[in-house]
């Protein structure tokens, strides 16, 4: 640990009530899902414990056979309120579930204070499924589809005054657009031209609004950050549909236009409107609006709209070694994953790590510059571990013993490796390779 991290090994709850009101910018967390929990309804959770319908209890063995799965703790209203006192006003926290479970954490964050701002969707390809397969005459059918998502709650901690003021006063409140731009060849941004109406502007003959004024403006580079995340894979890539241009070309005809207002195809002309003069300049560069009938340029997936973060094993083990080779086949089963010898293969092996520069854009995402990031549901540390490359303090809670002495080597590993000097790439330039023999040279026990 160092002045820029705190690990807590203990109960989140206890641990959180040790702490100051006020005391974080941002909370980026990854809570356990309770998937092995049966949702039946809004009573369900104070059923008679003794029936079926009873919520988990602390100590009942969750995901993947582990402990921290049990219980309900992401589905707490209490511990949603130790979140709330600690972060600052305007202060927004992220946290991950569970496609089938997310409706009961949001609600009981909800309960607990905070103004839930939106959804973030994390879109993968690496989901496997948890089916119950049928055979004989009903071969073929289960009882499961494939994850390929994970919800995750935007939530704020409600401001003091406005938004401008909350941000003036506590550095918190609003979200940090232009670092999470989504840049790419044909979003570089550049001058634009647009007429606007006159100061006064009057209705004229044909009905539409004189328009004399010419405004020009800066276009920044990149696309405003979506609330949609994916990871790159062939197999969500295949999901979004070509977008050459966005949208086709639209006739300026008025006849021609009645069946051409199909959503996600093409767009209206404007025939003898008078918006139809408005035109950008650098055309070829933009995604914004434009003449009808000037194409846009740009070409390729509709998943270059959106961000994309890829994981690896090297992000996984950085810092703390272990084996290259896979713990599993790329088709095993559930039964395998649960069967699997993940300590021996792996020397992170805890079983949902998220991808680092996935946590990277999250925590930069929320956090101002040199604030302090939580993650009560620390598990391996990837949420801190993004942190010390995107220069924010950390804090980190987590109930197993040998998932903090993981993080606390991957988040030490990531410390010392942001400080090094950079190549003309921005990669840190390591001495030598490193591996689970060369700890002591970054001084991780």
């Amino acid at each position: 640990m160092s002045n820029r991290y705190i690990l807590h090994l203990g109960d989140c709850i206890e641990v959180m009530r040790t702490m100051a009101d006020s005391s974080v910018d941002s909370i980026v967390t990854d809570p356990p899902y309770h998937l092995t929990q049966v949702s039946r309804g809004p009573h369900a959770a104070n059923a008679n414990p003794e029936t079926p319908h009873a919520r988990a209890r602390i100590g009942d063995k969750g995901f993947m056979g582990k402990t921290w799965d049990g219980g309900d703790i992401a589905h707490r209203v209490e511990m949603w309120a130790e979140c709330l006192r600690v972060l600052k006003p305007g202060g927004h926290l992220l946290a991950f579930a569970g496609s089938r479970t997310y409706h009961r954490m949001t609600c009981a964050i909800e309960d607990a204070g905070f103004e839930v701002r939106d959804q973030i969707m994390w879109i993968y390809g690496s989901g496997f499924p948890k089916s119950k397969n049928l055979h004989g005459e009903h071969a073929g059918w289960g009882s499961a589809l494939k994850p390929s998502h994970e919800p995750i709650c935007m939530a704020r901690k409600p401001l003091i005054g406005t938004v401008a003021a909350n941000v003036e006063l506590h550095g918190t409140g609003a979200l940090n657009i232009d670092a999470c731009r989504v840049h790419a060849d044909d979003a570089q941004g550049g001058e634009y031209v647009v007429k606007r109406f006159a100061p006064g502007a009057s209705v004229v003959a044909d009905g539409n609004w004189k328009q004399d004024v010419e405004f020009r403006g800066e276009m920044k580079v990149g696309r405003w950050p979506a609330n949609v995340i994916h990871d790159g894979s062939p197999e969500v890539l295949e999901q979004f549909p070509d977008a050459p241009g966005q949208m086709a070309d639209a006739s300026l005809i008025p006849a021609a236009r009645a069946g051409q207002n199909v959503s996600g195809a093409l767009r209206a002309g404007r025939s003898d409107e008078a918006s139809a003069d408005r035109v950008y300049a650098n055309v070829g560069g933009t995604n914004f609006a434009m003449k009808p009938g000037a194409r846009r340029l740009d070409s390729g997936s509709a998943a270059r709209f959106f961000y994309c973060a890829k994981a690896s094993r090297a992000d996984r083990n950085e810092g703390i070694g272990g084996n290259d080779a896979p713990a599993v086949a790329t088709e095993a089963t559930m039964r395998d994953r649960e069967m699997a010898d993940w300590p021996q293969r792996n020397g992170n092996h805890h079983p949902t790590v998220k991808p680092m520069e996935l946590m990277r854009y999250l925590v930069r995402l929320i956090t101002p510059p040199g604030g302090t990031v939580l993650d009560q549901f620390m598990g391996s540390g990837s949420t801190g571990k993004a942190c010390m490359f995107e220069g924010f303090d950390f804090v980190g809670i987590d109930m197993t013993p040998e998932y903090v002495h993981i993080a606390d080597a991957r988040i030490a590993f990531a410390l010392k490796k942001s400080l090094m000097p950079k190549d003309g790439r921005g990669d840190a330039v390591m001495p030598k390779p490193i591996d689970e023999r060369q700890h002591d040279m970054f001084g991780i026990e």
